[in-house]
This record gives C-alpha cells, sequence and structure tokens, in this order.
C-alpha cells in the first residue's frame, strides 16, 4: 500500500474525511456545493504551482454570496510571462499572498462534505490532491465531483447540438446562457461563473422529475 493511502494523521485531514458526506442518490437541490477555481502557472500538477484560488457555496438552487473567498499564493519561483498576461497576478502581488497551506486551511472546511464543482474539473482535483500529499502525506478523498463542462457537453449532444471544443469554455457558455460577464482568468470571478452555469445547467432538468445527484457526477 503505498503511504498516502494510509490513515491520516493531520488533524485538518482527520476533520475532512470525519465530516460526513451527501449520499449519491440525494436530490441534489439537497446537496451543498462548493465552487471552486484554481489559477496556476501551468497545467501540469506536478510541476506547476497554483497562483491564487477562489470559491463560494451553493445551497440547494442559491448562490451564498457572503461564502466567497479569494486567495492569491506565494510561490517559491517567478511568476512565467505567459501566466502573469493571462492570470493578471505579478510577483509582487503573490510575494504579499499567503502560504499554500494557510489557503487550504480555509478551503478544506469548507469543501468538507460539500460537493466540489469545477470547470474542467480535472486542473482543481489533482493540484489540490497533489498539494495534500506533499504538505500533508495524506490523501485527500474527493468522491464527489461535478465537472460543468461535462454537463454542458452532454446538454448540447442530448438536444443534437453542433459545437467546437471552443464552445465548451466558461465563458463560451456563459453567453450562451446570458451569464454575466466577469474579468477571466480571476480564480473568485471563474469560481462564481462557475456556479451560476451550474444553476444554469440543472435549471433547464424537469421540476416535475427527481434528479439525483448521481446523475451530474462526472
Amino acid at each position: 500500500m503505498n503511504w498516502w493511502w494510509q490513515r491520516p494523521t493531520h488533524p485538518l485531514i482527520q476533520a475532512y474525511c470525519q465530516t460526513p458526506r451527501p449520499s449519491r442518490n440525494w436530490d441534489y437541490q439537497d446537496v451543498g456545493y462548493v465552487a471552486l477555481d484554481f489559477e496556476t502557472t501551468g497545467l501540469n500538477a506536478k510541476h506547476d504551482q497554483i497562483l491564487s484560488m477562489g470559491w463560494v457555496i451553493i445551497h440547494g438552487n442559491r448562490i451564498v454570496l457572503a461564502s466567497a473567498e479569494h486567495h492569491v499564493i506565494q510561490i517559491d519561483r517567478a511568476i512565467p510571462p505567459t501566466s502573469a498576461v493571462i492570470h493578471q497576478i505579478t510577483d509582487d502581488q503573490a510575494a504579499r499572498g499567503q502560504s499554500l497551506t494557510s489557503a487550504l486551511e480555509a478551503l478544506l472546511p469548507v469543501l468538507a462534505g460539500r460537493v466540489l464543482i469545477a470547470h474542467y474539473a480535472e486542473i482543481e482535483r489533482e493540484f489540490l490532491r497533489l498539494a495534500c500529499r506533499r504538505l500533508y502525506h495524506a490523501r485527500l478523498p474527493l468522491p464527489f465531483i461535478i465537472d460543468t463542462q461535462l454537463l454542458a457537453q452532454q446538454r448540447l449532444e442530448r438536444h443534437h447540438i453542433v459545437y467546437m471544443a471552443a464552445d465548451l469554455r466558461l465563458y463560451a457558455l456563459a453567453a450562451r446562457y446570458n451569464l454575466p460577464r466577469l474579468m477571466a482568468h480571476h480564480a473568485l470571478n471563474d469560481a462564481l461563473l462557475t456556479a451560476e452555469l451550474f444553476l444554469a445547467l440543472t435549471a433547464h432538468h424537469d421540476p416535475h422529475q427527481r434528479l439525483a445527484l448521481k446523475q451530474l457526477l462526472s
């Protein structure tokens, strides 16, 4: 057995693991969610780093704006110029940011017992898992993840709508569903827009038919 699959000893991970989780069979409106976005220096979790993270809680069909948080993270190298252009985070801003440890100390209690929502969720899943492995020597269970990109793709295909890969980007889908336009590649803005997209996608469900959480999971 690999060491990161053993019982966690760090209290933060212990508390996360001990928090009751929803059932896959629950109605989706009875579940708590966290829409999460990471901005990173690249797409490879093994070599790149988290620059910022933003999140907001969804309860039922309501976004809890008071729960919204945004954290800029210190990193141990210069920010690549291409990343600085995209995310508008400079080396000076990162230097004034907080440690990844303190950001995770804020995130994990919020995520505990809730379902993670992200757009192209593989990024958040892998960076989060690897960060916990490095910092806490523990595997972070993420049994329930909803990917709004996949949900949108499935909806287009159900309706036999022809689309291109670019049509599945977050801001292209925001335009399709007439959602508010925010500055792109800002972690909190993207988390808020992901939450709005999730609500827009589920709003098209027949209200007379029960929609179980398991029907939305990636």
